[in-house]
């Protein structure tokens, strides 16, 4: 049975380290919560030898990572809920941390807390670390005195980010693997089994097919010309990713982005699940309209969707709401602008936007998976006629050298 590393406190704040035998995590979850415990951690023992140590190197740099971030927001979350002081749970961070940044950054924070500043200015010195959203909504929890409620609804808004960001990473490897593969089949067909049959055609003086010449060319141009062609195309995205840089390029860009196909559309998915939990997120927090607009805005990172927030600001200083001048630009699927304007019309736009981000995180994985469920056999049957046709070319080559020797 694995063993499992876990970290919990009790009731009077004490923590408890130890390894449990158990069938999973949820395991010792159970296990730990039937003992009065309030578990913080649980997850596999990998030991304490070069592999353990090597698993959890830090090798970066600057700020914490979205992960880190994540983790400590559940923790404070779960220990101020257990009726914990801010001090108090600070200390169980750096002590339980694993990671050496995540300590010194942590520190650093607490030190400040220490010293007599707010939370939410002690994290804004950390802007590597903590955005401006986060920095804002721990801001308005300090100010409503609801800070574990506000830990407990960041937690939820960085894990279901995560989630959704992992769910069309881990999505999207197979399709890249099986690009690669045929790609590479294809290449290796072309430069190197081909051109060991090219001898034996010069020697009979055979007329090859037309198909089997085209693909002996391409197969040259392939092994002569490819490493350069594979440098200009590393040279021209580097000029891109440079020209990117260019707010008006980058604007055209992200505009043909939600333009394409399939493509376009799971982005307009994933943008509006972005958008409408951040400003749900913000708005029950206390934050109030305008400010969490033009926080959620820096969290889209599509130009176009920005100029549509932009534009929905400026619009609700004048008093003209949100989902009309959202969707006059758009941008945004049209169920998010129909769930917006209800919870306008209810005076319940927070809830109502965090239900709508529910939706569309969920059409969001849907999409993915129609994506992948098109693009894998597309794929494979693309590298099936092509090896195909490279096969059949060979064959019809070598049928011509028996019809000259007959």
């Amino acid at each position: 049975m694995p063993a499992f590393r876990y970290v919990a406190v009790d009731t009077a704040g004490t923590t408890h380290r130890g390894t449990m035998e158990a069938a999973s995590e949820a395991r010792v979850i159970e296990s730990l919560q039937r003992k009065g415990f309030i578990p913080l951690k649980a997850e596999p023992d990998r030991g304490s030898g070069f592999a353990a140590q090597f698993l959890t190197l830090d090798i970066g740099g600057g700020g914490l990572g979205k992960g880190d971030v994540a983790n400590i927001t559940r923790e404070l979350a779960t220990m101020l809920g257990a009726g914990q002081n801010l001090d108090a749970a600070l200390r169980f961070l750096i002590e339980t941390a694993t990671s050496k940044r995540v300590i010194a950054i942590m520190g650093r924070v607490r030190e400040k807390v220490r010293g007599g500043s707010a939370l939410a200015a002690a994290l804004s010195a950390e802007p590597r670390s903590f955005s401006k959203l986060y920095v804002s909504l721990v801001q308005a929890g300090e100010a409503g005195g609801n800070l574990t409620d506000t830990f407990e609804r960041l937690a939820t808004l960085l894990e279901r980010q995560r989630s959704l960001a992992a769910t069309v990473q881990s999505a999207m490897v197979y399709p890249t693997l099986l690009v690669i593969t045929a790609v590479g089949s294809i290449t290796l067909l072309l430069t190197k089994v081909l051109p060991q049959f090219v001898p034996l055609f010069e020697e009979n003086g055979a007329s090859l097919p037309t198909a089997t010449k085209l693909l002996i060319s391409i197969g040259d141009i392939t092994a002569n010309d490819g490493p350069w062609a594979l440098l200009a195309l590393l040279i021209l995205g580097f000029i891109g990713w440079q020209a990117l840089k260019d707010k008006r390029v980058r604007r055209w860009a992200d505009g043909m982005l939600l333009r394409i196909p399939i493509v376009g559309g799971l982005i307009r998915e994933t943008l509006a699940a972005r958008f409408s939990r951040t400003l749900g997120t913000l708005l029950l927090n206390g934050v109030s309209l305008i400010t969490a607009l033009g926080i959620a805005r820096e969290t889209l990172g599509n130009l176009a969707a920005v100029d549509a927030v932009d534009w929905a600001i400026s619009r609700a200083r004048s008093g003209a709401g949100v989902a009309q001048p959202l969707s006059e630009r758009r941008v945004f699927p049209p169920r998010m602008i129909h769930l917006i304007r209800l919870g306008e019309e209810t005076a319940q736009l927070g809830p109502m936007a965090l239900k709508t981000a529910e939706i569309h995180e969920e059409q969001t994985r849907i999409s993915v998976q129609r994506l992948v469920s098109l693009m894998v056999p597309a794929i494979t049957v693309v590298m099936g006629v092509a090896v195909a046709f490279i096969i059949g070319s060979l064959l019809t080559a070598m049928l011509s050298l028996n019809d000259l020797a007959g």
